[in-house]
C-alpha cells in the first residue's frame, strides 16, 4: 500500500510540473513561449456586410474581419459578451472608403476602452478613411480593448 502511494504521489508531481512548463514549438526545436511559431501564421479572414440599428450583424466568427458598410449612412455590427470570450482578438477593417461601420457589445454594460485608458464607450465607430479604419480589439473578458 505504501509503495502504491509513493507510485500515486510520484505521477501526481510529474503531471503537475510537466504542466507548468509544457510549450509548443512549430517549427522550432526550442519554444520560447507556449505557443512558439518559427514561420507565418494564417488566421481566418470573413466579410460581412452591417445591418440596422435594430438589426446588427453579429460577429461571432473570423480573426481578420472586413467590415463592409453599404447602407450609405452607418451599419451596425455586434461583438459577442467580453466574458463570453475572454482572450480573443479581432482584426477589423472598414474596408469601404464611404460608410462608416458602428461597433457595439451584445446586451450588458461592458465597453470598448482604447488602450491606456480609462474612460470606455459603449459604441465605437470606424468611419472610411479614418485614423479608426482599422482596430485590433482584445476581450479581457470583462470589456474590449482597441488599439489604433
Amino acid at each position: 500500500m505504501k509503495t502504491l502511494k509513493q507510485i500515486h504521489f510520484i505521477i501526481s508531481f510529474c503531471c503537475f510540473f510537466l504542466s507548468g512548463f509544457s510549450q509548443v514549438g512549430i517549427n522550432t526545436t526550442s519554444p520560447l513561449s507556449t505557443l512558439d511559431i518559427n514561420g507565418n501564421l494564417s488566421v481566418k479572414v470573413i466579410s460581412l456586410t452591417g445591418g440596422s440599428s435594430a438589426s446588427p450583424t453579429p460577429i461571432s466568427d473570423g480573426v481578420y474581419l472586413s467590415l463592409d458598410p453599404r447602407n450609405g449612412t452607418t451599419d451596425h455590427y455586434v461583438f459577442p459578451l467580453p466574458s463570453a470570450v475572454p482572450g480573443r482578438v479581432y482584426f477589423v477593417r472598414n474596408i469601404t472608403d464611404f460608410d462608416t461601420a458602428q461597433l457595439t457589445i451584445s446586451g450588458g454594460t461592458q465597453r470598448f476602452f482604447p488602450k491606456n485608458s480609462s474612460t470606455g464607450t459603449f459604441t465605437l465607430s470606424m468611419p472610411p478613411n479614418a485614423v479608426n479604419k482599422t482596430l485590433i480589439l482584445v476581450s479581457d473578458g470583462f470589456n474590449w480593448t482597441y488599439y489604433n
